[in-house]
């Protein structure tokens, strides 16, 4: 069976969303993007700052709640639905549970073939970024580093403290679709 799906897990700063354009742009068919920054985007008000759905510290600490967790497994069966019916999906997550959140997406897509590829960087790189980008609270990038790698299992992994997201793309489409990865760069 071809891979239908590809996950990156990394910690927030860490390149995902990079990666994530430059694999649509080198893998030889289309290919959906699922982020978990866009899932976030989409909750309601009420729940992006409340114990029921999603909290951001001011030290970069991210707490979740119970109405948030069950929104965020109907948009994993949701993703899974999808990549079911045909499409070739990638998503990008942050695995603020480890080893857990890496079980409740292979629960989501059972069934599929999936890839599963981690995305690192230097927590101090991590934390470079994040102050550049400004949109995330100070401390998240560095505390995500690690912490989103716990126990959890990949096939491919990549490093972006040092290393292009076009080079990374490849390196993960080259698990995917061994010689026949197209393209020569990435919006």
């Amino acid at each position: 069976m071809a891979t239908q799906v590809i996950v990156l897990n990394g910690g927030s700063s860490s390149g995902k969303s990079g990666i994530v354009r430059c694999l649509q742009a080198v893998l030889p068919e289309p290919w959906l993007a699922f982020a978990i920054d866009t899932f976030v985007d989409s909750l309601p008000a009420s729940l992006r700052a409340s114990l029921a759905g999603i909290e951001f510290a001011p030290d970069g600490t991210v707490s979740v709640g119970p109405e948030f967790s069950r929104l965020e497994q109907a948009w994993m069966e949701g993703v899974g639905a999808t990549a079911r019916a045909g499409a070739h999906v990638i998503v990008d997550d942050v695995f603020l549970g480890g080893a857990d959140s890496q079980s409740r997406w292979r629960k989501a897509l059972t069934g599929l073939d999936v890839l599963w590829a981690g995305v690192r960087c230097a927590p101090a790189v991590a934390a470079g970024r994040e102050i550049a980008r400004g949109d995330r609270p100070p401390g998240m990038a560095e505390q995500q580093a690690d912490l989103v790698h716990r126990d959890v299992h990949y096939d491919v992994e990549v490093d972006t403290t040092h290393t292009e997201s076009l080079v990374c793309a490849r390196t993960i489409a080259q698990a995917v679709t061994p010689a026949t990865v197209t393209g020569s760069g990435c919006p």
